[in-house]
């Protein structure tokens, strides 16, 4: 059986025993009207998956917690006009429930614990309404007008902790200067805002994709590097990969205004580059191009690309951009976009193989910054692993790309962990703040600093920048929670700090940081079986962890913090 993370609808018809009682025979009728005519079109608009019918009940999966809370309004919302022409003892109503968490997939089945809570979450929704977790509040409150009232923390039966409760009752829409207010579409500032989609990969060889994936990507930094433009990351803009989707859609989901989309043919030494940007307010083009290349031209009209959307957008510039610093070896270059794609994989065979394809990309061209920073990024990932020596290779090779390029992002990115790792502090935030300075429009460049300052002894700056962060990246990854659980933790907020951390371990239960400050701020807490159930997980990825190996990788400043997490970890029952 396999495990993944999902978004899972539970609904329920309220007093369905009085209405079979009633008319057994009328009812069924009508809940079978009701799945055809107002279930089933609002699932295949939002994506849903029925897993399945029981009885008077409903379960359903969606790939994404805006799709599902979406599904359950849009379906509330089309009951309500239905009932108005039916008398009281004819009408039906639902109570929905939404959570996001891990499941047990078991052929078209689901189970676990995320489908149980979204079954608790459904029984305490008014009839017409919803409820949903505090997990999936977290992914909605900026992209829907859906006004949720927090009902706290709620004993849920057969649930061994409390969990916060978001209730949502029919009607309730929040104000649009409160949803503007709060970052989602149109943008809080006055900036332009643009997300830039996966270019399709149509050279007829899905071998090929990593070349259209590593041409978005290099868009993407490109125009991040622009102060006057809010750019969303990578990291959401892939989740519609493969998709068809409306632009009208992608823009309300991501906050922005503008989309850019195209397409990449590789053909041995030439390629085509399709683009164009769509205003997502009226669905008009404000330009549309194609280029016709040969490989080692493929800068330029990166470069043009990135202009023309300065100049659509009217985007005022507080100088020149500075100039781009990049191989003239078209080999060089596809070693280097095929690196990435390996290194995504995140593992250590993965690491290796990109290792080998920046080694070429350098031997072809000694100058090229962007491999040598890249190089750095897996001795770092290599030094996670405890390989003695890497730390210091990393820190050579990212030097070695800052002289070649002080412009480049990535250099800045690796050069901050490694000071951070090596203690020194000064140095990290100087190169974090440097970061978001060249690349003021990447999301990952203020979580990094959010980082750095947590464990520099700023821990009260986390939430803001994480803040920042998440605005550029809507589909966030799991360790912008964490930053801010272990910020709470450092400032002895450990309540708030086990609700936020232990979010982080729903969403990723293989990372170690995530377990053992969980562990730590349940063993802070007094909640002693929390505290000995997240060690026994930290025992399991890490089977040697101890109180020395935890001073050893937590990069912590202040001795006050470290002593706070330790003795923690202590109280948790982790010995040396």
């Amino acid at each position: 059986m396999q495990r993944r993370l999902a978004a899972i609808f539970a609904a329920d018809v309220v007093g369905y025993s009085r209405l079979v009682r009633a008319d057994e025979e009328a009812v069924l009728v009508a809940f079978k009207a009701l799945r055809t005519e107002v279930v089933d079109p609002a699932f295949g608009e939002f994506g849903g998956r029925v897993v399945k019918l029981m009885g008077d009940g409903i379960l359903a999966e969606f790939a994404s917690a805006v799709g599902a809370v979406r599904a359950a309004a849009a379906i509330q919302a089309r009951l309500a006009e239905n009932n108005a022409a039916l008398p009281a003892d004819r009408r039906i109503a639902l109570r929905c429930g939404v959570n996001l968490g891990d499941v047990v997939v078991d052929g078209d089945d689901i189970h676990g614990d995320g489908v149980n809570v979204a079954a608790r979450l459904e029984s305490l929704a008014p009839p017409g309404g919803l409820c949903i977790s505090d997990a999936v509040h977290d992914q909605v409150r900026d992209r829907t007008d859906l006004a949720f009232e927090d009902l706290g923390p709620r004993d849920l039966k057969n649930i061994d902790r409390p969990l916060r409760v978001w209730q949502w009752h029919p009607g309730r829409v929040r104000p649009a200067a409160a949803v503007a207010a709060e970052g989602s579409a149109p943008p809080v500032d006055a900036r332009p805002s643009i997300a830039v989609l996966p270019f399709d990969n149509m050279s007829g060889d899905s071998e090929q994709a990593y070349f259209a994936d590593g041409i978005t990507e290099d868009i993407i930094t490109e125009i991040s590097k622009i102060a006057g433009l809010t750019v969303i990351a990578r990291n959401s803009t892939f989740t519609y990969k493969g998709k068809a989707v409306k632009i009208q859609d992608v823009c309300r989901d991501l906050g922005v205004r503008y989309v850019l989309e195209g397409s990449v043919r590789k053909a041995g030494d030439r390629v085509r580059i399709t683009a164009q940007l769509i205003d997502g307010a009226s669905g008009g083009h404000l330009w549309a191009e194609r280029y016709d290349r040969g490989l080692d031209d493929i800068f330029a009209v990166q470069d043009d690309v990135t202009d023309r959307i300065v100049r659509s957008l009217e985007v005022r510039l507080a100088g020149a951009m500075p100039p781009r610093v990049e191989t003239t070896v078209a080999e060089a270059y596809d070693c280097l976009l095929r690196g990435r794609e390996q290194y995504r994989r995140f593992s250590r065979d993965g690491n290796l193989a990109a290792r080998t394809l920046y080694d070429r990309a350098i031997a072809l061209d000694p100058g090229y910054a962007a491999a040598h920073a890249a190089l750095a990024e897996t001795y770092l990932h290599e030094w996670f692993m405890g390989v003695p020596g890497a730390l210091d290779r990393a820190e050579e090779l990212a030097r070695k790309a800052r002289d070649l390029d002080p412009t480049l992002p990535l250099v800045y990115e690796a050069l901050s962990s490694v000071h951070l790792f090596k203690r020194r502090h000064d140095a990290a935030i100087a190169d974090a703040v440097r970061w978001v300075e060249v690349e003021p429009g990447n999301a990952e460049a203020y979580a990094g600093l959010a980082g750095v300052l947590h464990f520099g002894g700023q821990p009260e700056r986390v939430a803001g920048l994480i803040e920042k962060a998440k605005r550029l990246n809507p589909y966030y990854p799991f360790y912008y929670t964490l930053y801010v659980g272990q910020s709470l933790f450092t400032m002895r907020r450990f309540g708030e700090a086990v609700e936020m951390i232990a979010r982080a371990v729903a969403h990723n239960p293989e990372s170690l940081p995530s377990q053992f400050f969980l562990a730590a701020a349940c063993g802070q807490l007094g909640e002693t079986g929390r505290a000995h159930e997240a060690l026994a997980e930290v025992r399991r990825i890490s089977p040697d962890f101890s109180l020395s190996k935890a001073r050893a990788i937590v990069a912590y400043r202040r001795e006050a913090d470290m002593d706070l997490l330790l003795d923690g970890l202590r109280k948790a029952g982790l010995e040396d």
